[in-house]
């Protein structure tokens, strides 16, 4: 049987793999999460596709247009690496109260302390795109409405339930999370690496924040305090 010529073994070679399209679709998502994170949204799908040594058209037979690659990119990125047991976390209240906010800070900080996300929310804002008003409500309601029903039930407050919310509430529990946020801007966008170690820094801020924010809870003379701390 005659060999095939070395030109022939050459092409061959050459020939890009043949991937099964779930398998390919989820690596060209992966690659647009870099790509845009290193590029903002401004980047072209054409630039990507040659980072992916595929064609542009090849792209498009997965995303039918950019949008549908930005969504995909925000689902990889905001929502599929939120954790539901964070929640439970949260609300667990057979630990004191202080030991859980830790808990939580701690294991979302692993999450959004990183080059990709950090980036990538902060292009978002700049290009206006929706991705930081549907990540923050369900932030809001996956996390803040979650600790300050706790930190009522600590503080011996009524619940969300039989009191609502306040505005003020909302604010002092964004200031502990964009605090905690912040440090992940000084490092991927601002370049200032962190000085000490980050669970400590997190640790000091949740402590700092419980030993506020009893203050600004609704007044209730009826409840007596429950409180861990």
């Amino acid at each position: 049987m005659k060999k095939p010529s070395k030109a022939r073994r050459k092409a061959t070679a050459k020939e890009p793999q043949r991937l099964d399209p779930a398998e390919r679709e989820a690596i060209i998502a992966k690659e647009a999460v870099a790509f845009f994170a290193e590029f903002g949204f401004e980047g072209q799908t054409r630039e990507l596709a040659r980072r992916l040594k595929i064609t542009q058209p090849l792209l498009y037979r997965y995303f039918p247009s950019k949008e549908a690659l930005i969504e995909r990119v925000y689902r990889e990125v905001f929502v599929e690496r939120w954790r539901p047991s964070w929640e439970t976390i949260i609300t667990d209240r057979s630990i004191p109260l202080e030991t859980r906010l830790i808990r939580f800070y701690r294991e979302y900080a692993e999450v959004i302390l990183t080059y990709e996300w950090i980036r990538l929310f902060m292009f978002a804002g700049l290009k206006d795109l929706d991705f930081n008003e549907r990540y923050l409500k369900m932030l809001r309601e996956r996390a803040f409405e979650r600790l300050i029903q706790e930190i009522r039930f600590a503080y011996g407050h009524p619940s969300p339930q039989d009191l609502p919310i306040t505005v003020l509430e909302i604010e002092m529990v964004w200031g502990l999370h964009a605090a905690i946020f912040y440090l992940g801007v000084r490092k991927f966008i601002y370049s200032m690496p962190l000085e000490t170690d980050i669970n400590s820094i997190i640790d000091a801020k949740v402590t700092t924040f419980l030993g506020g924010i009893r203050f600004v809870l609704p007044a209730d003379t009826d409840h007596r305090p429950n409180a861990d701390g």
